[in-house]
């Protein structure tokens, strides 16, 4: 039987190619956003996350006229994707990112799980690590950047996805539910590859970013993973692809611009500062898209 996935913020930057992923693997898809995306077969509904009524609303609903066919209202989806959040700072006040992004987040997990769903994917975000929107240049703690890193953002979007994930713990604990949570690294599509040679030239533009990154199309793959792999509760995984964005090994490179931060263990040649071991070993992540294959 086909999966039913209602996946919110599908037609942002990281949600279309999800979303788009998904369909190729055969699950039947309802897009619950503020604009409509151009996805053959893919419904939007137009609802606000932030509340609480419409976030219901949006997970008993039809995906599409079809459903009327069935003869009987629709029920709850088998899972949901909630991506759908103000995707950075200085887009609105940051009051507005805050409340949004927790309120949507506690909304969704909130619904789904009086629903009945037991399984729940959220964007969390390489932000939490601190770096990304902290005032000035702050150095990291240590390398590589792991799911068990003590994670101390300072600004009102990494902030509010570090309340998210101890939502979800909290919510997964009571439920006993399976609530995976992303830490979505700078999401690469297909076109922005010629920003590479920029990058490598000028490795100081990348520290905010832990000369880390994730190709669109890898993480539409890791939504994939998430959503066959039942049993695990509340889990963190760091959504990244293998490799650091540097022309030079990673422990050398990290030597040459971050002298004063540890290395707390061997790590691979080229392996990324933010480490995806995590969803290599437990979900048997294989990327496709390396950046060296395009640059």
């Amino acid at each position: 039987m086909t999966k039913r996935i209602v996946f919110t913020g599908g037609t942002g930057k990281a949600g279309r190619h999800a979303v788009q992923h998904l369909v190729s693997k055969g699950y039947a898809i309802l897009n619950v956003d503020l604009k409509p995306l151009d996805q053959p077969g893919v419904n939007t509904l137009i609802a606000d996350m932030t509340d609480s009524g419409q976030v219901f609303n949006a997970l008993t609903t039809h995906f599409g006229f079809d459903g009327y066919n069935d003869g009987h209202p629709p029920k709850a989806p088998d899972a949901v994707v909630h991506f759908a959040a103000i995707p950075r700072v200085l887009i609105e006040p940051d009051n507005k990112t805050y409340a949004a992004n927790v309120m949507s987040t506690y909304n969704v997990i909130e619904a789904a799980l009086k629903l009945g769903v037991r399984k729940i994917i959220i964007a969390s975000s390489e932000t939490t690590y601190g770096v990304c929107f902290a005032e000035g240049d702050k150095d990291f703690k240590s390398f590589p950047l792991d799911e068990a890193y003590e994670i101390d953002p300072m600004d009102s979007y990494g902030l509010s996805k570090l309340v998210n994930e101890q939502t979800a713990r909290a919510f997964a604990a009571r439920y006993k539910a399976d609530i995976y949570a992303l830490r979505i690294g700078n999401v690469i599509e297909p076109h922005e590859y010629d920003r590479f040679p920029g990058y490598i030239a000028h490795p100081e533009t990348r520290k905010r970013n832990a000369w880390s990154y994730i190709d669109a199309r890898d993480l539409g793959e890791i939504v994939h993973l998430c959503l066959q792999k039942d049993g695990l509760g509340f889990q963190v995984f760091n959504a990244v692809n293998d490799t650091i964005t540097a022309d030079m090994p990673t422990e050398k490179f990290l030597a040459k611009h971050c002298p004063t931060t540890p290395i707390t263990r061997k790590m691979d040649e080229f392996e990324g500062p933010i480490s995806n071991r995590k969803i290599r070993e437990v979900l048997g992540f294989k990327e496709q898209h390396n950046w060296s294959k395009y640059v």
